[in-house]
């Protein structure tokens, strides 16, 4: 992969009721370009539209791929990959970084009538995982827009090592450290 493609990752941080997403864009020799936040409830059912917004907000044509830290962010706001990739045009790769049954049977658990139903039905809607090495780790990744070796070398090439992807590893950081400025600023 040529070293200028770009990709947007984003990760999420939270406590309370909101989670800060922050989009980073980062080339594939790992230099960082760009930067973005949104947020959406803890619990609820707007991540796939904060992360639209958030692709939007940066308003970056030269991005290629989206990166998403999981599909179920901000306790079970469950991403719907497929509106993503719809929405902006792009492929969209979620990586996962810890092998489980699904979430079925949490949402299941946590979650009753129209608000289990709504969730099921959008986890239920997404491309199933797949086990990926990547360096000396083991990733699991979905993929709506894009095939699934393309997905598997977008991940490896965005991965320099370990097994997050630069762009997931910085966005995370960034949404932790957005978390953390949003709480001091609640609480002075």
């Amino acid at each position: 992969m040529k070293s200028g493609v770009r990709a947007l990752g984003i990760a999420e941080s939270y406590r309370e009721r909101r989670s800060t997403l922050a989009g980073v864009v980062t080339r594939a020799s790992r230099v960082t370009d760009g930067f973005a936040y949104e947020s959406c409830t803890v619990g609820g059912t707007d991540a796939t539209d904060a992360v639209i917004d958030l692709f939007s907000d940066l308003d970056r044509e030269d991005v290629r791929y989206l990166f998403v830290a999981g599909i179920a962010l901000a306790w079970y706001n469950v991403v719907d990959l497929h509106r993503v990739s719809e929405a902006t045009d792009r492929p969209v790769i979620s990586v996962t970084f810890e092998e489980s049954p699904g979430l079925v049977e949490a949402l299941e658990t946590e979650f009753e009538g129209e608000e289990l139903a709504r969730r099921k039905a959008a986890f239920e809607r997404q491309p199933p995982r797949e086990r990926l090495a990547v360096n000396d780790q083991t990733v699991f990744v979905r993929s709506v827009g894009v095939d699934s070796s393309e997905a598997r070398d977008a991940v490896r090439a965005f991965t320099p090592e370990g097994g997050r992807p630069e762009p997931l590893r910085v966005a995370r950081l960034a949404a932790r450290a957005g978390d953390d400025f949003r709480r001091q600023a609640a609480d002075s």
